[in-house]
């Protein structure tokens, strides 16, 4: 009896470990729109800006607009994107983020990204960040966008090029 009690056990703990990575892995979906892998790059204690990557879906036909972000981790949510400006590449805000009918764009840190500027507190590593998507036509999307290193090319610690 007791190797059965054992056997289910294992079962339960298989079943249990399987929903977690299931859950772990779902986006973040509200009608066509889903959210893949959100992120918030982790900043050390004394510096007050970091940004949010992110890989946003349209499953529509027509071109979805990113307009805004809000979080209550930050003072300010902004569009930002790079562009090569007199040989340089410089950080710039922009009014929207276009999605493609049937298409993607991933928020980088070379590319389009949402940057958190005036960190209202520290962000923990694993931690989980509350991040509102809102798009052109109104509709607001929550994702938990998690708190970790970024990769090889997502440093934003030189933050001197923002301009509006």
């Amino acid at each position: 009896m007791e190797q059965q009690s054992e056997t289910d056990m294992t079962k339960t703990l298989f079943f249990l470990l399987a929903m977690v990575i299931c859950m772990a892995g779902t986006p973040a979906r509200a009608g066509t729109l889903e959210v893949h892998a959100p992120m918030v790059r982790m900043v050390p204690p004394s510096q007050r800006v970091s940004a949010a990557f992110m890989v946003l879906r349209n499953h529509g036909m027509s071109e979805r607009s990113l307009v805004a972000a809000h979080s209550d981790v930050a003072d300010a949510l902004e569009l930002h994107n790079h562009i090569m400006e007199d040989g340089m590449m410089k950080m710039r805000r922009v009014d929207a983020i276009a999605i493609p009918g049937h298409g993607q764009v991933a928020l980088k840190s070379s590319g389009v990204h949402i940057m958190l500027i005036g960190l209202t507190r520290d962000l923990e590593m694993g931690e989980e960040v509350p991040i509102e998507l809102e798009f052109a036509d109104g509709e607001r999307l929550a994702v938990d966008a998690v708190v970790q290193m970024a990769g090889v090319g997502q440093d934003h610690s030189d933050h001197s090029n923002h301009g509006d």
